[in-house]
């Protein structure tokens, strides 16, 4: 095992929430991140696997998230459903995610229950081959399916992030379809195709296991050593495809949605920079001036003082390959035009982009981020799994502890030096859904 130097003390952040970190990796290459807080007697596990729906191959979408449903039918040691009634019986709390970039794990225990959860963890990783069936994933595909139709298909608005993704990403590139994959995709994945995925991407050194609670570090170093030391490393995990994409679009594109909808709604978004680059934190900075909150410059003119929509949302994808996306969303107020919602939208967003933000904005926006960020680093769950996420993206769980001084260096020139950069017209995609049953519907239909 490889142990790293613990985390030393930043002067320039002492004053915000300090997470200490304790690195370690184990032969078989599974990094290995220990955090300890004494202050509640709770601990979390939490595993982050290098694989999303980006490492997925054309005709083969939406195995990264049917990963996430199967990893939870049981393993070699574990009963079907076993795993959720073990850590549930244990006082514990269990769940999982997909994303373009990877796939977690998280049980959030009582502290004693700690090796319980390392266990189950370690059974799904070595042992999950053997116990995988056409049955389970027979059943698992409806259960997919099932989700599709509910959040995706059958939802009011729900097609609007495969659209999205599909319109800035161009076919063929690994973020162009969404998590949850198609249905044909779906009905066409074979046994031998999940295994061989799994096969690929589950292995400890495509890995990042976080401890973080109430745990004395050298019996939790011992359970990991006990339970995944044995589960051999993958020496040929696939490279993953290439992210590459130009920075601008070079015009804008447009689609018109019928659906049944109650009021038109308008999505848009942009190609920015990557997560955990200096541009993107300049566009977070410029998502939160523009949507978080009531202050927000779109809320206040678009809700309060126009009175053109009933909602109004930014927020930026925090991807790290080719560029990530910024995004916009509005619903019309009833008897407004989507088009003089849309106008008055850029408008907004080419004001900010032209004057920058003020002192004042900026230091709302700061003072909002740090106690969010504070806030949840309080829970032991998210201090776990912002852990591995640095850990697993950028080999540096120490990002953790500078998030709010990276926010808090964007001033209102690299506000605007980035908005100018990126949130222009040639690098836009809008997105606009109409009542199925306007006469614009049929307009845009054909």
């Amino acid at each position: 095992m490889v142990a790293f130097p613990a985390s030393a003390s930043n002067p320039e952040t002492d004053a915000l929430p300090h997470i200490p970190i304790d690195r370690h990796q184990l032969k078989n290459g599974l990094r290995v991140i220990l955090s300890r807080d004494e202050r509640a007697p709770i601990v979390a596990v939490n595993l982050w696997y290098d694989v999303g729906s980006r490492h997925e191959k054309p005709g083969k979408t939406g195995f990264a998230h049917l990963f996430e449903h199967m990893m939870f039918q049981g393993s070699a040691n574990v009963a079907k459903g076993e795993h959720f009634d073990l850590v549930q019986g244990a006082g514990g709390t269990l769940n999982a995610t997909t994303w373009l970039d990877r796939t977690n794990y998280f049980e959030t225990m009582p502290s004693h229950e700690l090796e319980l959860a390392l266990w189950l963890e370690s059974d799904r990783l070595g042992g999950l081959l053997p116990a995988m069936t056409q049955e389970k994933l027979d059943n698992q595909r409806d259960v997919v399916k099932n989700e599709r139709r509910w959040s995706v298909d059958n939802q009011p608005y729900g097609t609007w992030d495969e659209k999205l993704q599909g319109l800035l990403f161009p076919e063929g590139h690994p973020y162009h379809h969404s998590t949850i994959g198609s249905m044909e995709d779906l009905d066409a994945a074979s046994l031998n195709d999940v295994r061989e995925f799994f096969a690929a991407h589950y292995a400890p050194n495509n890995a990042v296991l976080t401890i973080a609670g109430d745990f004395e570090p050298g019996p939790a170093l011992q359970m990991v050593e006990k339970h995944f030391g044995p589960i051999p490393a993958n020496p040929t995990i696939p490279e993953a495809p290439s992210t590459s994409v130009d920075p601008i679009i070079g015009a804008e594109v447009r689609e018109v949605v019928p659906d049944r909808v109650p009021l038109p709604r308008i999505y848009a978004a942009y190609r920015i920079p990557t997560f955990g680059t200096d541009g993107f934190n300049a566009l977070e900075v410029a998502v939160d001036l523009l949507g978080s909150g009531r202050a927000s410059r779109l809320y206040r003119a678009l809700v309060r003082e126009q009175q053109l929509a009933q909602d109004v949302t930014t927020f930026a994808f925090p991807v790290i390959g080719g560029a990530a996306m910024f995004t916009i969303f509005a619903t019309t107020r009833p008897g407004v035009a989507h088009e003089t919602l849309e106008a008055a939208l850029w408008n907004e967003v080419d004001r900010l982009t032209g004057d920058g933000p003020t002192d004042d904005e900026l230091e709302r926006v700061r003072n909002l981020h740090a106690a969010g960020v504070e806030s949840s680093l309080e829970r032991t769950s998210e201090r776990a799994d912002r852990l591995s996420m640095y850990a697993c993206l950028f080999d540096e769980p120490e990002r953790i502890n500078t998030e709010v001084s990276r926010y808090e260096a964007v001033d209102a020139g690299r506000v605007r030096e980035a908005m100018s950069a990126s949130l222009r017209a040639d690098n836009r995609v809008v997105l606009t859904y109409v009542p199925a049953e306007s006469p614009e519907s049929a307009e845009g239909a054909a």
